[in-house]
């Protein structure tokens, strides 16, 4: 793992603010940079919902953006690494089995970006070469 600096929470709120495919962009460049994502985890994994109920996984690019999300029904939950590995080669491919939409740099506010699997799989293929 590169662990890079963890950024202030005025750069963090600054890229909460950008929108979608901005932060989807930042999301992909930083995890394949940094190679490794993060998520919440509590004896499991902590898991959204969309608009429409269906079930999201929450992804985040670095340590701090997830942490910032450990509130309300998630406050027992810690930030876990994802190795980028392990999101390529088994996350991802069980979230498209399952029929799960990963939910990318989710605020606290619950606003986040929605992408679909096999398009994380090739932008993240590209972005690592």
């Amino acid at each position: 793992m590169i662990h890079s600096e963890m950024l202030s929470a005025k750069q963090v709120d600054a890229l909460l603010q950008m929108d979608g495919p901005d932060r989807y962009d930042y999301f992909i460049k930083k995890v394949v940079a940094d190679g490794e994502a993060w998520g919440l985890f509590e004896d499991g994994w902590a898991m959204g919902s969309d608009a429409q109920g269906k079930p999201t996984f929450p992804i985040w690019p670095g340590e701090e953006f997830a942490a910032l999300c450990a509130v309300g029904p998630w406050a027992e939950f810690e930030p876990s690494e994802i190795d980028l590995d392990d999101l390529v080669e088994e996350l991802l491919p069980k979230l498209k089995k399952d029929g799960i939409m990963p939910s990318l740099l989710r605020s606290p506010d619950g606003k986040s970006v929605l992408a679909s699997v096999e398009q994380m799989l090739e932008d993240l293929t590209t972005e690592m070469g």
